[in-house]
């Protein structure tokens, strides 16, 4: 039986412990920037640290963030353009000028799509296609890699370097390039004054979505305000006014809408690093006296086995939150025993849910290990019977379907896909195996999606299938996960070579690691006859993954 409230057994509705409902936003016309400003528009904020490079210790106040958003839209406005329902692309590592331009595209009712910097050519301009961007924001190094698009670039970085970079184009005159520090230049005054309604088009964020290929996920203002509340609502209020480490990678959901945005809402500080290094990240939680470290499970594995861990003064951290993709219950409690006095939890969420379903709820007895935590406010689940459709009660398996004001509006321009995921009840169905206990709190058990979860980001073996066959000598090709204990899981491919071919694996290995970004790299291939398939021709990929283990 489960706790009070947590489980209607009529509908088949779980929902989270937390009440009352969240406050609704009854003003239709406010937009993430303006929610930042109303937040923290205390005099006690006008001062306080929001932004902070952990690397050169550049700074913003709350007061100079709000500034430089505007200065920043001006500049968009008047030197590039930009007007309501434009797409802006950002591709760069962190930096505390990311979000200043994400808040400055919101607060003209454009639209902030962000890409993996990663990312080669042939990626990024797949998805400033499909986006419809009009201008990119990036760093000189990844100048190479937008050059041939024909789009404006505002380039971010050292003053120097990016003058000499712009300086140059400008003789070639292949590409419009300038220089971020420029729009920093204009009159925060002259930033226009755009009524942007709060259910239009804030992000766009391209995720596999439950199956297939990359899609654009259309998350508006409202979806990322209401997250922000989510997250600064129950038992943890203490929590509110921290400092943050930044080192998970803004242009993913988690880092730019858990992290960033939700957390200069609640007016924490955040530090940003541009890449994660286990002992960068030690020293900047060091020196700056970090409280709260969200992370992903390689990242926490690294703090329980890397004994270079006990040379750094960690006594600031008061909460270690992991997300992305599940952290086992033995890692947590391994991690517990090195740093008693931390609580750590992990929460789940989709790219689809603006980063947000679930969050563990800090035990002292840690009996939350191991689990997802509890449904956020104003958050309901069911869990599904594949086969049936029936509702399941509590410590049943099925599949998972969430609904929520942090639920997406659906993948952009694609209306099948959205329809095959997100029911015209409103119902997300998430394609994730899993069952809460009695208590509400959720367990994921596995996946029907057939993506590949590596160092938290999503791998859709479509995608490196359709690569594998445009080799010569590969006449078909099925990618499946291989367990990794730093990774969480890596691709691995099966391929049938053409008939007289000698290609070998580092041949394979070699052929799409020079076309996709790191974690999407083949780690393992083994030649077969043929691929296993059903009748209408889906690869059975569980009969490959059984003859794997077979094989062990």
């Amino acid at each position: 039986m489960a706790s009070d409230g947590i489980y209607d057994s009529e509908s088949g509705v779980y929902r989270g412990p937390l009440r009352p409902a969240l406050p609704e936003i009854s003003d239709p016309y406010v937009d993430i920037f303006s929610f930042l400003c109303k937040n923290t528009r205390d005099p006690r904020y006008r001062n306080k640290l929001a932004l902070v490079d952990g690397l050169t210790g550049e700074g913003l106040s709350f007061h100079d963030l709000k500034e430089k958003v505007r200065a920043v839209a001006a500049g968009l406005t008047k030197r590039f353009g930009i007007v309501q329902g434009d797409v802006v692309l950002i591709l760069s590592p962190n930096t505390i000028w990311f979000p200043v331009v994400a808040y400055a595209v919101a607060s003209l009712g454009a639209i902030t799509t962000t890409a993996n910097h990663a990312y080669t050519e042939r990626e990024i301009l797949k998805q400033v296609q499909d986006s419809k961007a009009r201008l990119i924001v990036t760093i000189p190094s990844l100048l190479d890699r937008v050059r041939a698009f024909g789009l404006p670039v505002i380039l971010f970085g050292d003053a120097e370097a990016v003058a000499q970079v712009v300086a140059k184009e400008e003789k070639s005159a292949a590409v419009r390039v300038s220089r971020f520090s420029d729009l920093l230049t204009f009159d925060p005054a002259e930033a226009p004054r755009v009524a942007v309604r709060q259910d239009s088009t804030a992000v766009l964020l391209y995720s596999s979505g439950t199956t297939g290929l990359s899609k654009g996920v259309v998350l508006t203002h409202r979806n990322c305000m209401y997250t922000a509340m989510q997250f600064q609502y129950g038992p943890d209020l203490e929590l509110r006014q921290r400092v943050k480490l930044m080192l998970l990678p803004m242009f993913h959901v988690y880092g730019l809408v858990i992290v960033t945005f939700c957390q200069l809402q609640r007016g924490s500080t955040v530090v940003s690093l541009p890449k994660y290094e286990l002992e960068l990240a030690l020293r900047t939680i060091e020196k700056y006296r970090v409280t709260d470290f969200p992370a992903v499970p390689p990242i926490v594995l690294a703090l329980a086995k890397q004994k270079v861990v006990g040379n750094y003064d960690l006594s600031s951290l008061v909460e270690l939150t992991s997300g992305a993709a599940p952290l086992g219950k033995d890692l947590m409690q391994e991690v517990a025993r090195l740093f008693p006095s931390l609580r750590i939890r992990q929460g789940y969420g989709l790219t689809e849910t603006s980063g947000l379903v679930s969050v563990a709820m800090v035990k002292k007895d840690n009996s939350h290990f191991g689990s997802c935590g509890s449904l956020a406010p104003d958050m309901e689940a069911k869990v599904v019977d594949v086969a049936t459709g029936k509702s399941l009660p509590p410590n049943e398996v099925g599949e998972l379907w969430v609904r929520g004001p942090n639920i997406m509006q659906g993948y952009l321009e694609k209306p099948e896909e959205t329809a095959a995921t997100l029911d015209k009840e409103g119902w997300l169905h998430t394609g994730d195996v899993v069952y809460f206990d009695n208590e509400g709190s959720l367990y994921i058990v596995d996946r029907i999606k057939e993506l590949i979860k590596c160092k938290g980001f999503q791998v859709a073996p479509a995608e490196l299938e359709g690569l594998l066959l445009t080799h010569p000598e590969i006449m078909d090709a099925a990618v499946v996960p291989l367990p990794d204990d730093e990774a969480g899981e890596v691709p691995t491919a099966y391929v049938v070579r053409a008939a007289g071919s000698n290609l070998s694996s580092s041949e394979v290995i070699a052929f799409i690691h020079k076309q996709v970004v790191f974690y999407k790299r083949l780690r393992q291939v083994t030649f077969i006859p043929a691929i296993p398939k059903s009748a209408s021709g889906k690869i059975l990929r569980r009969e490959l993954k059984a003859q794997r283990t077979a094989k062990l």
